[in-house]
């Protein structure tokens, strides 16, 4: 995921060459430069308020609808899809897992793609395209149909994620950044609690209306809505601060200065190419460990994309199915945001994913375990208030443990993203229908998922903690005057993991 290489001053439609010119031919770094530090803090701030209202919302409503639309097929299982496609067996799981095939494949085609065509038009013109595609799934008349289609929505849908972070990048400082990739992520709960209600609204309503399944409204209305809101995206997203009306020539330098300068404060010129971040990437040991704990959190995450039809195993109506996931979406919401809010509070992020993911790891058990319906619909909050929060968390703790260079980071948050979403495609098949109501074995196997990824989280504490130590060593090592040997990856004094 490149999101970061290309947040320069270029990207932000200033020449860097403008901004090293004298204050004739640009006063702007200059002036700001020689202001106090109160005046950039309050600068800052107002220019933050105005980047979060115009560019966060819309941004979580377009993965709202991106999510929504790859994972509504669990909402037409609740209709009549299965029997009219002809599905038996595993099919099901088949037509879920294939989506992540083309998603991963596009990833790296995608992340060459948004470093050279403007992000507004980029995201909303994959918006459109994947809106389209998803329309198609009511097109289908047999199995084969929906999976070639499926696959196709995977592969349109994936550059999305990266251009947006992408885009976030060029507005928003590493710091500042890190805590809107998570509210961003809050998207998924958004999306699932809104699939839900559509869901019964469409199913309920709409069935055999015009001679038409419901299932197969309830792909061409979602499908329409997002193409109508990537066609209101065109006007409404914005690119870089230098060429945004809304901002005033004074904000819009500013914007760009600010960025210039957080890069400034690093050493990400000593590694100047993506094989040399990739390079430096491999060679971090703590890579590999953050990999195996995003690939378990997404494979924990698994569930739902079958939630309707675990929840259906209450014994209530298909519809009434439906209505009984929007509650638990919504919880899982409100949770998400607090402790994203408390983990950046507090500068923590180990101990929120491990009491997060002790939380689904009860969630699965009572939901396997348990027979009565108050306690198996109470596990159904818990499962995904702590695998989905904890998630939320665990991005952000990437993007920090690996600040620089920045080329590094690129290059770890796009092998860290591409594995862990393999996750999804051997995880669709942890909850065979044949498995119901109970789904022994995916509860069972996703309560020792979760526990290993808490685990997880707490082993890297401790590293982290370690790494911290040496830190502090070099450090004294430096103030006493010992030389110590020259390193790319080398950090600056007052540095620390977060952990």
């Amino acid at each position: 995921m490149e999101v970061e290489k290309k947040k320069s001053t270029e990207a932000e439609g200033i020449e860097i060459a403008d901004l090293k010119a004298d204050n004739t031919t640009n006063p702007w770094p200059a002036r700001f430069a020689a202001k106090d530090e109160e005046w950039k803090k309050e600068t800052t701030r107002a220019l933050v308020r105005k980047v979060d209202i115009r560019l966060l919302p819309f941004l979580i409503i377009m993965y709202l609808l991106n999510f929504l639309d790859r994972s509504n097929l669990a909402q037409a299982r609740q209709g009549d899809l299965e029997r009219d496609l002809g599905m038996t067996g595993t099919d099901f799981n088949l037509a879920t897992s294939i989506f992540f095939v083309g998603y991963l494949l596009m990833q790296l085609p995608s992340n060459m793609i948004i470093t050279r065509v403007r992000p507004s038009l980029y995201l909303t013109t994959a918006m459109m395209l994947w809106g389209g595609v998803s329309a198609c799934n009511a097109a289908t008349h047999k199995f084969t149909d929906l999976v070639v289609v499926r696959f196709f929505l995977g592969f349109i849908e994936a550059p999305f994620f990266p251009g947006a972070v992408f885009l976030m990048s060029s507005w928003y400082t590493r710091a500042e950044l890190t805590r809107r990739m998570s509210y961003f992520y809050s998207g998924n709960a958004l999306a699932n609690m809104f699939g839900g209600i559509i869901g019964a609204a469409v199913l309920g309503n709409m069935d055999g209306a015009q001679g038409i399944a419901g299932w197969r409204w309830l792909f061409i209305i979602e499908g329409v809505i997002t193409i109508f809101v990537a066609f209101i995206g065109i006007f409404l997203l914005p690119d870089y601060p230098g060429d945004t009306r809304w901002l005033s020539e004074e904000e819009r330098a500013f914007a760009a200065w600010r960025l210039l300068a957080d890069i400034n404060e690093s050493d990400d010129q000593k590694a100047k190419s993506v094989w040399q971040g990739a390079k430096l990437a491999l060679l971090d040991y703590r890579l590999y460990l953050f990999v195996l704990l995003q690939h378990l959190s997404l494979l924990s995450q698994t569930f739902q994309y079958f939630f309707p039809s675990i929840v259906g195993t209450l014994k209530y109506g298909k519809i009434e199915t439906l209505w009984l996931t929007v509650p638990v979406w919504f919880a899982t919401f409100l949770i998400s945001v607090c402790v994203t809010w408390t983990s950046a509070k507090t500068k923590d992020r180990s101990i929120h994913i491990f009491c997060l993911m002790l939380l689904a790891a009860v969630g699965n058990a009572i939901a396997t375990g348990a027979t009565s319906v108050g306690a198996r619909f109470f596990a159904m909050f818990l499962m995904p208030m702590g695998a989905v929060s904890s998630y939320q968390i665990i991005l952000s703790w990437i993007a920090n443990s690996f600040p620089r260079p920045m080329v590094k980071r690129s290059a770890c948050l796009a092998i860290a993203n591409m594995i862990g979403n393999t996750a999804s495609i051997y995880g669709s098949y942890m909850y065979p229908a044949s498995a119901a109501p109970q789904y022994i074995p995916g509860g069972s196997a996703n309560a020792v998922i979760c526990l290993l990824v808490g685990s997880l989280a707490l082993g890297l504490r401790f590293l982290h903690i370690r790494e911290n130590k040496k830190l502090e060593q070099a450090e004294r090592s430096r103030a006493a005057g010992v030389v110590e040997e020259a390193s790319e990856d080398r950090r600056g004094d007052g540095f620390r993991y977060i952990y």
